[in-house]
């Protein structure tokens, strides 16, 4: 390590207040966006209640993470930002540090995992900033940081438990209630508690009485069980599409500022956020992550029994829009099945001229759509004389995929169900 270096290691500083959120505010005036509170006649209805979306997905670097990291980088030294910053991650975090060091014109190094996603490396590496492949996980990525941390003197921008960065994430806080004063409830999702602890402080300082639910995945229950039992809590296994709060130990900050301000935190499942994310690209024309569509995730699947009724104002923060373009076309496919639009089977014919065109005229006349068609004659479960054939079909909705059931069952046609 040189002997000029000025890495520390985080020291625990007391949680920020309005008065530094106003501050963040002002020093990210024209840096980042303000981003648009839309209202969704569409979610309002599907919810049971006036629903209104903070699009956070359209921000800078495609997420609110630029906000915290901005107002972090900001407040170095002259000295610290010449040894430059340093962060471990793998997505949303890393583009608004690079993003935030390139507006400030200070050396950024990004540490990620081996497997992080080609497209997000790259879009780090767009905003100048020297991106290190280290480990199989974060974890892994996490100590590499550190290690050089001290030996080079670099920054470390920590990704949520660092009053700093709660602070620029709570000017989310302010943009929501200088749109929507009389917002009643606000839903956000919750991974380390960065961005619900900044709108926490932000809204519950100006609107005490606005209720404030964070939103976690059922796979890392870590924030609602650290506040249950009333110290830190670690989530050892689970897997979740939604990468973005799937974070397997919160902040000791953010959890005193959550156990002070939040009213609860609720659980949402995979098979929900995909629904939503596809119901949000279908309906709103809007594209956004996992841990992006959580929270609106949670309040569809909840209805206005548990919300308070159409009279209510009810915001929910889109957090952020960066999704893997492999990953969005699952999302398309899987959205499509459970919603009983698309449907593919695996039928048994005979193997002779006219056999699928006869079950191919049939399904026509029920205005079904067929996406794809798959010959199997070779497989072990194919008996000799027929051949297996996988159709992928395009339907109205679920009614409409029942009468094409009942169809083939009338035909005596041998069919299962694949997906």
């Amino acid at each position: 390590m040189n002997e000029d270096s000025i890495w520390d290691p985080p020291k625990k500083r007391g949680m920020p207040t309005i008065e530094d959120i106003e501050n963040a505010q002002k020093l990210l005036a024209g840096i980042v966006r303000k981003t648009p509170l839309q209202t969704s006649r569409t979610f309002s209805d599907l919810t049971g209640t006036n629903l209104f979306l903070k699009l956070e997905c359209l921000q800078v670097t495609g997420s609110f993470k630029v906000r915290g990291a901005f107002v972090k980088i900001s407040r170095l030294s002259d000295k610290q930002a010449g040894y430059g910053v340093i962060a471990a991650s793998a997505g949303n975090h890393a583009q608004g540090v690079a993003y935030a060091a390139m507006i400030k014109k200070i050396p950024c190094t990004i540490v990620m995992p081996e497997n992080a996603s080609p497209a997000k490396v790259a879009a780090t590496r767009s905003y100048g900033a020297k991106v290190i492949r280290r480990g199989a996980n974060y974890d892994d990525a996490w100590e590499a940081t550190q290690e050089i941390a001290k030996r080079e003197g670099k920054t470390i921008i920590h990704a949520f438990d660092d009053p700093d960065i709660i602070a620029g994430q709570g000017t989310i806080g302010l943009e929501l209630l200088e749109d929507l004063p009389d917002v009643d409830r606000i839903y956000l999702p919750v991974g380390g508690g960065g961005l619900a602890a900044g709108v926490a402080i932000a809204v519950k300082s100006r609107k005490p009485d606005v209720k404030i639910i964070g939103v976690e995945s059922k796979a890392f229950p870590a924030m609602k069980e650290s506040l249950a039992k009333g110290s830190l809590q670690g989530t050892k296994r689970g897997y979740s599409i939604a990468d973005g709060i799937a974070v397997k130990q919160p902040g000791e900050l953010t959890r005193e500022i959550l156990n002070k301000y939040m009213q609860d935190i609720v659980l949402i499942d995979d098979t929900s956020i995909v629904k939503t994310m596809f119901l949000m690209m279908e309906r709103a024309k809007l594209v956004a992550e996992p841990a992006g569509a959580a929270s609106l995730a949670y309040l569809l699947s909840n209805g206005s029994s548990y919300l308070g009724g159409r009279k209510d104002k009810v915001a929910t923060i889109i957090s952020g829009g960066n999704v893997d373009m492999y990953l969005l076309g699952q999302v398309v496919a899987k959205g499509l099945m459970q919603m009983g639009r698309l449907l593919k089977i695996f039928i048994l014919l005979p193997d002779k001229p006219g056999a699928l065109k006869s079950v191919v005229d049939g399904i026509a006349e029920l205005s079904v759509n067929i996406v794809e068609v798959e010959h199997d004659r070779l497989s072990a479960h194919i008996p000799a004389g027929t051949a297996g054939v996988y159709l992928s079909l395009e339907l109205e909705n679920e009614k409409h995929a029942d009468r094409l059931v009942e169809f083939l069952k009338q035909k005596g046609i041998e069919f299962k169900v694949v997906s």
